[in-house]
C-alpha cells in the first residue's frame, strides 16, 4: 500500500488549481461563485490522482453539495488495495468572504491521512487553543484565560502586556475579549481565517503567541494536521449551537462529544500532509496573474512524519 506523503505533489496541484480558479473572483463580491470555482477545480484535479480517496471533511452532506461532499470517493484507483487509501479534509476556499472582498488570508487548503485517521468532524463549532512547541504542557482549554496568558508570559519571559493573542472577530467572543483586555494582554482580531491564525501562533517567527476562541470544527482538523507537523500545541472541544447539531455529531463520532481533542487525536497518523495555496495575500502570497498570461502560485506543504515544511512557488501556463 502506498504512502499518503508520496501523493504530496498531486495535492499541491489540487490546491493550486483551486487557488487559481477562485482568484479570478477576488474582489467581485460573490463568495458563492468563488467557492464553486475552487470546488470544481479541486475536484477535477482529484480525478487524476492515483489513490483510493474519500472526503472525510468537505463541502457538506451529499444532499447539500454537488462535489467534495462528505463520503465522496476520489481518485482514479478506487478499490485498488495496492495504492494509498486516503481520507481528505478539504476547504477549497478558506475565507470565502475575504476572497469576495479581496482581503488577506484566503487560501485553498487540505489535509490528508490514511483512511480513518482524521476525525470525521461535523460542521459545527470548535473551541480552540494553539501556540508554539514551548507551550506544550503549559496551556490547555481546561484552564482559565488568565492562567493560559500568565503561562505564556512566564514561559516566553514576557510581561503580560507583551503577550499577543489572536482570535476571530465574532460577537460570541465578547467575554473572551473582555478577559484578555482585563488582564492586559495584546489582542489582535481578524475577520476570517483561523487556520492561518493558528499557524502564526504556533511558529516561532509568527507575530502572535497564542490563538484562542471558537471557530469551525472542520478547519480545526486541518489545523491540527499542520501543527502536528511543525510542532506546537493545539487543542479543541466541539461546541454545538443546537440539539440537532449535537445529534448529528453523535452519529458521526463514536466518542465522548465533550472530550478535549489534541492535535494527535484529530490527526492520528504521522503519514499525513497539510497543503495550502494562497488566494489573497496574507499567510501565503496570493495568486499573481502575470502580463504574459502566466499565473504564479505560492503554496506550502507540511509533512507530518518528517516535520519538513517546503515552499512551492510555481508558474502555470493554462
Amino acid at each position: 500500500m502506498g504512502r499518503v506523503s508520496e501523493l504530496s505533489h498531486h495535492f499541491l496541484e489540487a490546491v493550486d488549481m483551486a487557488a487559481i480558479a477562485s482568484a479570478r473572483w477576488r474582489g467581485k463580491g460573490d463568495k458563492m461563485a468563488a467557492d464553486a470555482a475552487a470546488v470544481e477545480a479541486m475536484r477535477a484535479t482529484f480525478d487524476r490522482v492515483p489513490f483510493d480517496g474519500r472526503v472525510a471533511i468537505g463541502e457538506g452532506e451529499r444532499d447539500e453539495a454537488p462535489m467534495l461532499y462528505i463520503g465522496e470517493q476520489l481518485g482514479c484507483e478506487i478499490g485498488n488495495a495496492e495504492v494509498a487509501i486516503v481520507d481528505i479534509a478539504v476547504d477549497p476556499l478558506e475565507c470565502t468572504n475575504n476572497c469576495a472582498d479581496n482581503l488577506p488570508n484566503s487560501i485553498a487548503v487540505l489535509a490528508a491521512a490514511p483512511r480513518g485517521k482524521l476525525l470525521h468532524a461535523p460542521d459545527c463549532y470548535m473551541d480552540k487553543i494553539a501556540a508554539g512547541p514551548e507551550m506544550e504542557g503549559h496551556i490547555t482549554l481546561d484552564a482559565s484565560i488568565d492562567y493560559n496568558i500568565e503561562e505564556v508570559a512566564a514561559v516566553l519571559d514576557k510581561s503580560i502586556e507583551e503577550v499577543r493573542i489572536i482570535a476571530l472577530d465574532r460577537p460570541r467572543h465578547h467575554n473572551l475579549f473582555k478577559e484578555i483586555r482585563n488582564i492586559g494582554a495584546q489582542l489582535h482580531t481578524l475577520s476570517d481565517g483561523d487556520i492561518a491564525a493558528a499557524l502564526w501562533a504556533a511558529r516561532p517567527e509568527g507575530d502572535h503567541d497564542m490563538l484562542l476562541g471558537i471557530g469551525a470544527a472542520p478547519e480545526g482538523v486541518i489545523t491540527a494536521t499542520a501543527i502536528r507537523g511543525i510542532g506546537g500545541v493545539f487543542e479543541g472541544r466541539l461546541v454545538f449551537r443546537s440539539e440537532a447539531e449535537g445529534n448529528r455529531a453523535a452519529d458521526m463520532i463514536d466518542d465522548d462529544l465533550a472530550r478535549l481533542w489534541s492535535a494527535h487525536d484529530l490527526c492520528q497518523s504521522e503519514d499525513a500532509v497539510f497543503v495550502a495555496s494562497g488566494v489573497c495575500d496574507g499567510y501565503l502570497p496570493g495568486v499573481r496573474i502575470n502580463d504574459d498570461g502566466t499565473i504564479a502560485t505560492f503554496a506550502e506543504i507540511i509533512d507530518v512524519a518528517s516535520g519538513k515544511v517546503t515552499r512551492h512557488d510555481r508558474i502555470h501556463t493554462l
